[in-house]
């Protein structure tokens, strides 16, 4: 009768899969668990926070990205690659993600937003957020 909470937020996550299956909005929260487009892969080094964004087919010069708040927002949209309606085509199966997408990265404290650098080449878009200079290790010299 009663379920542990472990299985009840097992439920839930299939529950809002599904969903998103039938009802894709190119869009996920910060909490995402990588269903969204592109697929991001996020980790630190010691002088910085670094993203990939895995975005083959986009146009770099359509993407946005922008720092907020300690929130880092890559926003832009991704071409269908279909043939236009009305076409003597039948489409079997389109699993590649087409239109605009959001996606959000909440940035570490320690990051400054002033310092970030981003480049797009082989469809990997790759963001590096540098730390703040407070942050980082020094060394201090006893006399």
């Amino acid at each position: 009768m009663f379920r542990s909470s472990a299985d009840l937020f097992a439920d839930l996550n299939r529950m809002q899969t599904l969903l998103d299956q039938v009802f894709p909005t190119g869009r996920s929260s910060i909490r995402s668990s990588g269903a969204g487009f592109p697929v991001l892969n996020v980790g630190t080094t010691p002088g910085s926070v670094e993203i990939q964004a895995l975005a083959p087919g986009l146009d770099p010069s359509k993407l946005e990205i922008t720092v907020d708040r300690g929130l880092l927002v890559i926003a832009g949209e991704r071409q269908t690659e279909l043939p236009p309606a009305g076409e003597r085509t039948s489409v079997y199966a389109n699993e590649r993600f087409s239109g605009k997408f959001r996606r959000v990265v909440s940035l570490p404290e320690d990051a400054d937003p002033a310092r970030v650098q981003a480049n797009y080449r082989d469809g990997v878009l790759r963001i590096s957020v540098a730390k703040r200079e407070s942050s980082l290790p020094r060394r201090i010299e006893v006399n």
